[in-house]
């Protein structure tokens, strides 16, 4: 038997060590393990603790496996994308709606934002949105960014025809104090931004992106 590595591992438990942290240190199996520790017992403050540390390694441990996931998830949409590109490359629509998210969309925190005061070419992305994303109409929001001076009742209507987008599904108009130096425009009708929440299509904008400039730059 061995005595030393016994003794070591009573003394730990002793302490409130954990198997797991025990066997670190003394590197036997863990049936000899609980076989030499079966007689240990442990005060309620150090079976707490134990409780604790086995949740928050628990919240740990599950966290690093989503994380693994996600990334896995990542790479194969954009993988996928990628090869979906060389097909669709020669469709106008795809490649003139790629090429306008990349320049204006938004392309941090896996949101899928396009802003723009033109009404023609908001227009132009919610068509590509439904036509080449195959964004369901229940998944857009709308958000409008207008200056006060600009404000007006019929705002939100003005744009929800332009989008074919129900007003149900417009976010708060968010309005902007106006300083005095600015001019009334009657033609300015704010600024509009599409909307959708879906990772996964991030990731597929993104694989698309790297797919047409591989083409591109060949």
């Amino acid at each position: 038997m061995k005595l030393k590595e016994k003794l070591k591992a009573i003394k730990l438990r002793e302490k409130g060590k954990s198997y797991s942290e025990i066997l670190k240190k003394v590197p036997v199996c863990k049936s000899t393990l609980s076989l030499w520790l079966r007689d240990v017992k442990l005060t309620s403050k150090q079976l707490n603790e134990l409780y604790k540390r086995g949740r928050e390694r628990c919240r740990y441990d599950g966290a690093k496996a989503n994380q693994r996931k996600r990334i896995e998830r990542t790479k194969l949409i954009i993988e996928e994308a990628k090869k979906e590109s060389k097909i669709l490359f020669k469709n106008p629509l795809f490649l003139s709606g790629l090429m306008l998210y990349w320049a204006e969309g938004k392309k941090r925190e896996e949101a899928i934002n396009f802003s723009n005061s033109d009404p023609e070419m908001i227009r132009f992305m919610i068509k590509w949105f439904r036509l080449i994303c195959k964004v369901p109409e229940e998944k857009f929001r709308i958000s409008l960014h207008i200056h006060e001076l600009h404000c007006r009742k019929n705002i939100e209507k003005y744009w929800s025809d332009v989008v074919q987008v129900s007003l149900s599904q417009f976010h708060k108009v968010q309005i902007k104090p106006t300083s005095l130096g600015h001019r009334k425009n009657p033609l300015y009708n704010g600024t509009c931004s599409i909307v959708v929440c879906n990772k996964d299509l991030f990731r597929k904008i993104k694989g698309w992106r790297i797919g047409v400039l591989k083409i591109i730059n060949k």
